[in-house]
């Protein structure tokens, strides 16, 4: 699968329920004008995973490549166990209402953003597919999959959404691209049977 479906995917199971996706809620209710708020979070997750997508591939250049396919394959499994951890969330993340609609969201989004899992998600998927636009574009594509009807529907969809098994089938993504990451950096010769020399 190509980095683009990967990333958009695992950002947009992912963020089911995730605090950003509660933001989303909150701004909604408070101002009711969903076009600058849909735009805030668009550009502060542009710039938020664009920066993470960065730090990712950079990161590659400090390793050998066998120690960065442990390090990511470590990472994609702890973030299978993170993301089963329900989040909280500060009503103070929303309270920044003199920047206006898309001021307060674009801040608000980028700060909770911040150590999040899908942008820690966003630095390993660039560190492993070293691939940063499709990364960045499917991760920031994902967030707004999820986000986006949080926006118009609210609430109301929250509440019959099986946050519990949208997270565990994101896990589970993140669960197999981790052993699959440790098992091709300790046996690469197990995939051979995929290369087309």
């Amino acid at each position: 699968m190509s980095a683009f479906v990967i990333s958009t995917g695992i950002v947009a199971l992912a963020e089911i329920g995730d605090k950003t996706q509660l933001l989303a809620f909150i701004l909604a209710a408070k101002f009711k004008k969903p076009i600058p708020i849909i735009l805030g979070i668009l550009i502060a997750t542009l710039v938020n995973h664009g920066l993470a997508g960065a730090i990712g591939e950079w990161l590659t250049s400090l390793a050998t490549p066998q120690t960065m396919g442990l390090i990511l394959g470590v990472s994609f499994i702890a973030m299978a166990l993170w993301t089963l951890i329900p989040d909280k969330f500060d009503e103070a993340d929303a309270k920044l209402a003199h920047l206006g609609i898309f001021g307060t969201t674009l801040v608000a989004f980028f700060l909770a953003e911040m150590g999040d899992k899908t942008q820690v998600a966003t630095v390993a998927l660039a560190a492993k597919y070293q691939a940063l636009i499709p990364v960045v574009a499917g991760t920031t594509i994902g967030m707004m999959i999820a986000n986006v009807p949080a926006v118009f529907v609210g609430k109301q969809i929250a509440q019959k959404m099986p946050v519990k098994l949208v997270h565990s089938i994101a896990a589970g993504i993140f669960a197999v691209l981790g052993v699959v990451t440790l098992v091709g950096t300790l046996k690469p010769e197990l995939f051979d049977f995929l290369s087309f020399n």
